[in-house]
């Protein structure tokens, strides 16, 4: 079966790093777009970022120039490099497979990023 499995979350002070990975399995990963999302505690969950199958990258303006989406094809692995992290960058964040077309797409469980002095 298909699994998107995040890790790397944690604790961490304003202005740090952290690095999110996604590990997918059951699917071919080569030809996902595959997209990071965060949900904070009360809103809504918020798109953070895309990697397309092509490797071009697109952000939310919340987060451009602070994060950067990667990917390893051969691994089958996504990545999320969160740099200069806010304590409003406090969510859990989501990895997320789509087809070009649209459908199927995937979730994974989601990993815990907390940004407090």
């Amino acid at each position: 079966q298909v699994q998107l499995v995040e890790s790397g979350g944690g604790l961490v002070q304003p202005g740090g790093t952290l690095r999110l990975s996604c590990a997918a399995s059951g699917i071919t990963f080569g030809t996902y777009n595959m997209n990071w999302y965060r949900q904070a505690p009360g809103q809504e969950r918020e798109w953070v970022g895309v990697i397309t199958r092509f490797s071009s990258t697109n952000y939310a303006d919340s987060v451009k120039g602070r994060f950067t989406i990667s990917r390893d094809n051969d691994r089958r692995m996504a990545y999320l490099q969160m740099s200069s992290l806010k304590p409003e960058d406090t969510a859990t964040y989501y990895c997320h497979a789509r087809d070009p077309s649209g459908f199927p797409n995937y979730w994974g469980q989601g990993t815990q990023v907390t940004v407090s002095s």
